[in-house]
């Protein structure tokens, strides 16, 4: 009879040393991580160590990037640490399964869930031994990094081949909305037919684009342009009307203030293609992008709206609330407040007595700042969002700056626009880098530097901002060659091997680009 190693405890259930359980994920990426082939690879490594596998949790088609929606981790982690698994070993095809996070300390923390609980992981794919040797340690941390910046740089290819097809004049996601309909075309150019609602594409060379929808529909939308334009009323005016004519959305709801605004300020009823107003890369924080940002194909679709109808609407929206002084918005989002509890875009867009959720951030530069006039404070911390969206604003000033400078010594610099990475005397590719400022709950203060590890730069601009983002404190000049991480954390005041990069001005780069003469030699 085989002698368990350890004896049960009041903390710790009774395992048995020669059960396991396997857990597989697959998201779309590559057949190599399809559910069997995992298992595949797991049975075998099971074989060979004398384990029996007696449960499998899979998740298929999951993301790697959150533990949302993966049902069957969260199973296993219950089954572990609710002490109902007899099992001792955990097998993962590799450290990738468990995800591929921005923060590898994410991925670790799950590993460290199941030893705590006292089951061992073992990655069977991997050519380390899972021992907590120091050895394993260190190539389980690289491995989990590089998990991290393979979904980077993959959502760096994605965005750019998304903007691409958008510049193109296709669709890209989303429902067509009220008077619109998505149409199949093959690579020729040539339609396959209407998408319904909830269907997609199956091909990959198909493209989607919008056509215009049901006579009825288009005749509804020009409908509530004119009653807006031309009669004056309102979006509840409009909404009411019908409804009461038992007209319903795309979405076979009543309409509301809020919808008939939407229908109001869509680009898409005047033939134009935008994408990215929203963003929600690597399944982080859903967050709002500058008009800058987004991606935009102007007369991409059949027009359904006339022009000059659109662009009179959209005078109005905006004149209607420049009219109110800024006090008096204020007062109102404020009893909207005190009246409901808490504030968001969609029900300031439904509420009557203020003006449009747009009309605000226009008038005081975002939401967050607006929310932050009437002393109220979101349930959670959006304060990244404003540092983003400064940062984003000087990014292009400080790019211009640097570009100057080289220029001002003779120096030749061409900016990618597409990559935004200068290309230096046609010699080297340099990234700039502005790092937010993070304070501590101490008071201290840190920087992240984050390296564009996918367009290899030959030398990374960090620029440390002040608390705020509205003015640079210092830059570090860092060559690629002495960069061994993509990530690298600055501190108020750092070592001498990262001090000696550190310079108060863009200067040195500046020399760097100076073209010298040489004489011949005889």
């Amino acid at each position: 009879m085989r002698k368990r190693n350890y004896a049960q405890t009041a903390d710790q259930p009774v395992r048995d040393p020669a059960l396991a359980a396997a857990y597989v994920r697959m998201s779309t990426e590559h057949q190599q991580y399809s559910t069997e082939n995992q298992l595949d690879t797991i049975r075998l490594y099971a074989l060979t160590h004398a384990l029996e596998i007696v449960q499998v949790y899979t998740d298929a088609g999951k993301s790697g990037l959150r533990l949302k929606g993966r049902d069957a981790l969260k199973q296993l982690f219950d089954d572990v640490e609710s002490g109902q698994a007899m099992y001792s070993t955990i097998l993962v095809y590799d450290v990738s399964r468990w995800g591929r996070f921005q923060d590898p300390d994410v991925s670790a923390s799950y590993e460290v869930r199941c030893r705590q609980a006292g089951v061992s992981v073992q990655y069977c794919a991997e050519q380390f031994q899972n021992d907590g040797s120091p050895v394993s340690n260190i190539i389980k941390s690289v491995k989990r990094m590089m998990a991290g910046e393979y979904s980077r740089e993959l959502s760096v290819k994605v965005f750019a081949g998304q903007s691409r097809l958008i510049e193109l004049g296709y669709r890209q996601g989303g429902t067509a909305g009220f008077g619109l309909r998505r149409q199949l075309i093959d690579a020729t150019g040539s339609s396959k037919g209407e998408l319904t609602r909830g269907t997609h594409k199956s091909i990959q060379t198909d493209r989607v684009i919008l056509v215009p929808g049901p006579r009825e529909e288009i005749h509804v939308v020009q409908q509530i342009y004119r009653d807006f334009v031309e009669e004056g009323r309102s979006e509840r005016e409009i909404a009411d009307r019908l409804n009461a004519n038992g007209v319903l959305t795309d979405l076979e709801r009543p309409w509301t203030r809020g919808t008939v605004h939407q229908v109001l300020i869509n680009e898409k009823y005047i033939g134009n293609n935008v994408w990215n107003r929203y963003s929600f890369k690597l399944k982080q924080q859903r967050m709002r992008n500058e008009p800058a940002q987004w991606v935009r194909s102007d007369a991409a679709f059949q027009p359904i709206v006339s022009q000059l109808l659109f662009v009179a609407a959209q005078e109005i929206i905006q004149t209607r609330s420049y009219r109110m002084p800024d006090q008096e918005m204020l007062r109102r989002l404020k009893g909207l407040y005190e009246q409901r509890g808490y504030l968001s875009g969609l029900l300031i867009d439904e509420a009557e007595t203020c003006p449009s959720s747009s009309a605000y951030q226009n008038r005081f530069g975002s939401l967050l700042r607006t929310y932050s006039l009437i002393g109220y404070t979101p349930s959670r911390d959006y304060q990244y969002l404003e540092a983003n969206r400064q940062l984003r604003l000087m990014h292009p000033r400080l790019l211009n700056e640097t570009t100057e400078k080289i220029h001002a010594v003779g120096g030749q610099v061409v900016v990618d626009p597409t990559t935004q990475l200068l290309r230096l005397n046609d010699e080297l590719a340099v990234s700039l880098v502005l790092c937010r400022c993070h304070i501590s709950g101490a008071g201290t203060k840190r920087w992240k530097v984050r390296f564009d590890l996918g367009l290899n730069p030959d030398i990374t601009i960090a620029v440390r901002m002040a608390p705020g983002e509205e003015m640079a404190l210092d830059y570090y000049i860092l060559p690629a060659v002495d960069m061994h991480t993509p990530h690298l954390r600055l501190a108020e005041n750092n070592q001498s091997n990262l001090e000696i990069y550190r310079f108060s001005t863009l200067d040195m780069l500046a020399d760097l680009s100076r073209r010298s003469h040489y004489r011949r030699a005889a």
